[in-house]
């Protein structure tokens, strides 16, 4: 399937780009489908669309915007088996999962944000003030190809709700969801120019959406490295930026912790969508008296994780999404090989094709090792003992990185005490279930805001305080029209 169009002012209208980029089935390796790239023209047409939407856009009544919000989930819904499939086929989920994960999640979001517009208080009183809460303009959405539908979702339906308008460009990579969205959000009956959507990469077409005088704000999510190019462009017109980067999140086993449940509970969360996960919990730190029995554990879930085609319900682990992920995987567990490290996981054959790593626990790891530093965006877990619970928040809060975390103590209460001393933006205690309506971000490089829920929605509102004279509050309402 070639696809030469993009979503302009409401209307479908062919690419101006030259470039012509295929994806690629991760589990088959060849292309099934290709995207034609968007022009700086076709930038500057969709920014200016936005602008002009926006008067409209940002004066409609908050419940006819959730109105919106509410027909475009549903549009979505229609084309719940197609977004499993060609999602699943990108990125390399089991297709079993994607449906839950990749598609099901997503879809329950948009109809979330919709009930926000009764919970948010858009205007209020403070003092001789109301402080209202208004959309900060027109917002550029780039978002990454893990997640693809789920990180549209965080960043489109909360800026849509708020009243902003917005240019989207997905990943080249896994851009599939983004075009069924467009056709949801025209069949919704998206007001021109709300909505657009343009294809490319990120130094063309993604820069030039950065740099576009008319973009208020940026929301971006992928690489720390790709996030500090956007925040320094946004920085020259002062534009509102949220980040969300990577991780590199640790699995804290305090003493006296069920090791059993944290080993299995950490396996899954490390080799979620085959470890392209940018909260995966990808550092197990337990007491070093706790060693060996980690390992035996590691060692036996890890065989458990049935590598195969994305299609077959028996899949547990697809394959990564790129020839290039796989070689970049493969190279950062062969430097920590070549450095010492230790290989505690079974080997097994591979599938015949597709891009697949193997499920991989590495020991014997430093921690300052860049296996144990770095975001791999891989199946591979390290595990790292420590002495003391002091060393154990210590090796926890030890990278460059604060997205996420886990703690598991003998009580709730227990892990609760050390998990308040972590630098994460989420910590889960003892296996406690994802939130997708808490605020979702992290510290230092995990990058800059909070996505998901009432947080999320508020990136994208800026606060106008209007000071009344005192005696405004005082006279009759009727007095006040």
């Amino acid at each position: 399937m070639n696809q030469e169009q993009i979503y302009i002012d409401g209307a479908w209208t062919p690419a101006g780009g030259t470039a012509l980029t295929p994806v690629t089935d991760s589990w088959t390796e060849q292309p099934f489908a290709a995207y034609r790239s968007a022009c700086a023209a076709d930038v500057d047409r969709a920014v200016r669309a936005a602008r002009r939407a926006f008067g409209t856009w940002s004066a409609t009544p908050v419940a006819e915007r959730a109105a919106v919000v509410r027909r475009i989930a549903a549009a979505l819904r229609e084309r719940g088996d197609e977004l499993t499939r060609v999602i699943s086929r990108e990125v390399g989920m089991p297709a079993k999962l994607a449906a839950r994960i990749q598609v099901g999640a997503p879809i329950a979001a948009w109809d979330a944000y919709a009930r926000l517009a009764d919970e948010v208080e858009w205007e209020t009183r403070l003092g001789h003030s109301l402080v209202q809460q208004v959309p900060v303009g027109v917002v550029a959405c780039i978002t990454p190809w893990n997640y693809p539908l789920h990180q549209v979702t965080a960043k489109v339906a909360p800026a849509l709700l708020a009243g902003c308008t917005v240019v989207l460009k997905p990943s080249e990579l896994a851009p599939s969801s983004a075009f069924l969205l467009a056709q949801a959000i025209e069949q919704a009956g998206v007001p021109a120019g709300v909505f657009n959507l343009v294809h490319g990469t990120g130094p063309e077409v993604g820069e030039a959406l950065v740099r576009h005088a008319e973009v208020d704000m940026v929301s971006f999510t992928g690489s720390t490295r790709a996030g500090r190019h956007i925040a320094a462009l946004a920085g020259q017109d002062v534009k509102r930026v949220a980040l969300e980067l990577g991780g590199k999140s640790a699995a804290l086993v305090l003493p006296g912790a069920d090791l059993g449940a944290a080993v299995k509970a950490t396996l899954a969360g490390c080799f979620l969508n085959s470890g392209q996960t940018c909260s995966a919990t990808t550092r197990l730190l337990v007491p070093r008296d706790q060693y060996e029995r980690a390992a035996a554990l590691l060692r036996e879930g890890a065989a458990g994780y049935r590598m195969g085609d994305p299609a077959d319900g028996a899949t547990r682990l697809g394959p990564l999404i790129s020839a290039a992920q796989r070689q970049r995987v493969l190279g950062l567990v062969e430097q920590a090989l070549g450095e010492g490290a230790t290989r505690l996981s079974p080997d097994v054959a591979l599938p015949p094709h597709g891009f697949f790593v193997a499920p991989t626990v590495l020991g014997n790891v430093r921690p300052d090792s860049a296996i144990a530093q770095e975001e791999v965006f891989g199946p591979v877990l390290v595990l790292l003992p420590y002495e003391g619970v002091e060393e154990g928040v210590a090796l926890a809060n030890g990278t460059a990185y604060g997205l996420a975390a886990s703690v598991w103590g003998p009580t709730p209460a227990a892990a609760l005490a050390v998990a308040r001393r972590l630098r994460a933006g989420q910590v889960d205690v003892n296996g406690a279930p994802f939130n997708s309506a808490a605020p979702f971000g992290g510290f230092g490089q995990s990058g800059l805001g909070r996505e998901n829920g009432r947080h999320g929605l508020e990136e994208f509102l800026e606060p106008v305080s209007i000071q009344m004279p005192p005696a405004y509050f005082d006279t009759p309402s009727t007095n006040q029209e």
